[in-house]
């Protein structure tokens, strides 16, 4: 793999792991885990020094005991109004449904009455399924009256934990605010909430960050500890401080309600408490919200960039060192943006960073396992080359070496010098084509040569190595023949082809008894020559014919025929034949012989001319 493969590789990736981290932040797991961390980091928050500008006055269980219980509840709710009223609060609201017209004449009666004297009065309404259509619940007619605004006590059923609430919900053709939005509007003389744009909410001097979504206005509630005075409505008038200019809510606490809000710190607050915290929240002006995911993306792509950067520059413990603060970051963004006031997912940088880094750390331990078995394999295939190149240059070497030594011990007549010299000078030319060749290869194999790309026939090559086969076969006294020759001509290297043909016949020369054939023939098919030779020699079986391509790989035959050999010939024969778009086939019997083919791409001679014409002719 070249350097630019391997860096794409790599990226890719870092890529993948950085999609497959953010992809799993979306799934529901992931969502609990943020919740989770949402929740932590909500309860860890420091106590500020703040002065609950709400109060509540609760229904509860003594009031109801010592009152007659939920059947006289208008009844306690109109005294506890009027008590209530009494202490001057900014505004008073009441989280009490008032939408059926029950069998408490008395208790409707003093509840109107109580009504009609409030000040700055905010009344509840809900949301009801009604033949498959949200509708509005709203007091009866007699009670709204005297409301200076009606808002909702809807929740979000889908958030268990209540982390956030609708600010405003849209029914029937009506939108209404939040009941503790629209008692702070009341409480700082507004007569209703004002939107900003499409992102932002202003009443009585607040900017409320609430951006206008397919599931509505949503905030997250900045919930206190129990600071935001409970005073019972059984104890208004001992209390009337505690209530005094501040904004009120009342509603029942006792059990019997049922109306019980689980909060992030992992319990289960009253519902009028709950619209209380909610105004505490606006009051306070400082409002938690939702990092853009643009910025989500940015962070955890530097996450994802650095694990890779990390593991592409360092190796090693200092890489896993710098690797664990990648992972340390990933915890501490969200934990800073909460500081700051920015609701960051938790899971995603956790994921990303996870993944990142161990997508990265085993990339380039699988990267460098493959150097080093790289490193290894050019090591062997080095030492290899030698073997081979001292096995095919001993024959030439030795030629040369008894001739010259001839010529110098002996006085021999100009005949026979002339024909040691000849050989001398054949020897060394077929050495130093040797060398070209093993040089070539070896090469061609690292991938640091492109192979020659000239036209040559066949038939050229088949006579050349039968001219250099003959005196090895003459000496064995075994026959070269040879069959139909195509006449097709190939594009590719002349050179190393010819050792391939040659190597094969050589080969099927050394391992064939004496007094046998050796042939060969070349057959055009389809676009492919198929060039066969075929021996009367030892032979292989099944199992020998998968591995006799492998370097070093001798046969138990070969080896126990006392024939000299390095088991490379036929390696470098198939990666000659690959290097040419080709493929070699082998057939073999054991004493029967074998054929070695190979099968590379030609044509005809007549389709040649005119490919030769047609190129000429773009050119």
């Amino acid at each position: 793999m070249s350097r630019r493969a391997q860096t794409a590789a790599y990226a890719a990736v870092i890529a993948a792991c950085f999609a497959t981290g953010m992809a799993i932040g979306w799934l529901p797991p992931a969502e609990r885990v943020n919740n989770i961390f949402y929740d932590a980091s909500l309860a860890r928050e420091p106590r500020q020094n703040w002065t609950p500008q709400s109060a509540v006055v609760a229904i509860d269980e003594q009031t109801l005991g010592r009152l007659g219980g939920m059947r006289n509840i208008r009844s306690i709710l109109a005294g506890a109004v009027a008590r209530t009223d009494a202490a001057a609060p900014a505004a008073l609201a009441v989280d009490v449904l008032l939408a059926d017209d029950n069998f408490d004449v008395w208790g409707n009666q003093s509840l109107e009455a109580a009504f009609r004297r409030a000040r700055n009065l905010i009344l509840p309404c809900d949301l009801i399924r009604v033949n498959g259509a949200l509708k509005w619940e709203d007091p009866l007619p007699r009670f709204a009256a005297a409301a200076a605004a009606l808002g909702h006590v809807y929740r979000d059923a889908a958030d268990d934990s209540n982390r956030q609430v609708p600010l405003e919900e849209i029914a029937d053709g009506k939108r209404r605010w939040a009941l503790a939005l629209e008692t702070f509007s009341v409480a700082h003389g507004e007569t209703a909430p004002l939107e900003n744009g499409p992102s932002e909410i202003d009443t009585g001097g607040v900017a409320i960050p609430a951006t206008h979504s397919e599931t509505g206005r949503k905030m997250y509630v900045r919930y206190l500890p129990p600071v935001i005075p409970v005073v019972s409505a059984l104890e208004i008038e001992a209390h009337r401080e505690l209530l005094r200019g501040k904004a009120v809510f009342i509603g029942v606490t006792a059990q019997a309600a049922n109306d019980q809000a689980l909060i992030p710190f992992g319990y289960a607050i009253p519902g009028v408490l709950m619209h209380a915290q909610i105004y505490e929240t606006i009051a306070r002006g400082r409002f938690l919200t939702d990092a853009r995911y643009s910025v989500q993306l940015l962070f955890c792509a530097m996450l994802a960039a650095a694990a890779g950067l990390i593991f592409a520059l360092r190796s090693g413990w200092p890489a896993y060192a710098l690797a664990v603060l990648v992972l340390a970051l990933s915890v501490w963004i969200p934990v800073e943006f909460f500081h700051h006031d920015l609701v960051f997912p938790f899971f995603q940088p956790v994921a990303v960073a996870w993944i990142s880094v161990g997508g990265a750390a085993s990339f380039q331990h699988f990267f460098v396992q493959r150097q080093l078995r790289r490193s290894e394999s050019e090591k062997s295939r080095y030492q290899q080359a030698i073997h081979w190149a001292a096995h095919e240059m001993r024959t030439p070497l030795t030629a040369i070496q008894g001739s010259s030594e001839i010529m110098t011990r002996y006085n021999l007549s100009d005949a026979k010098r002339q024909q040691l010299s000849e050989m001398i000078n054949s020897e060394s030319k077929h050495l130093a084509r040797m060398i070209q060749t093993f040089l070539d290869v070896e090469r061609l194999a690292d991938g640091q040569m492109e192979m020659k790309r000239e036209r040559f026939t066949i038939a050229r090559v088949i006579e050349t190595c039968l001219a250099r086969a003959a005196p090895v076969a003459e000496r064995k006294q075994i026959r070269l023949c040879t069959e139909e020759i195509a006449d097709a001509t190939l594009t590719g290297d002349r050179e190393l082809m010819e050792y391939a043909l040659y190597n094969l016949l050589t080969n099927a020369v050394k391992y064939s008894p004496a007094g046998t054939e050796v042939r060969i023939s070349a057959e055009l098919r389809r676009g492919e020559l198929r060039v066969a030779v075929r021996d009367q020699g030892i032979g292989m079986d099944a199992k020998e014919l998968k591995n006799i391509f492998k370097k070093f790989y001798r046969t138990r035959r070969a080896e126990a025929s006392g024939e000299a050999g390095t088991g490379i010939g036929l390696s470098i024969v198939e990666q000659i034949v690959t290097h040419h778009g080709g493929r070699m086939e082998v057939s073999s019997e054991p004493g029967k012989g074998s054929c070695f083919t190979m099968i590379v791409a030609a044509q005809s001679p007549a389709a040649a001319a005119k490919n030769a014409e047609a190129s000429h002719r773009r050119g």
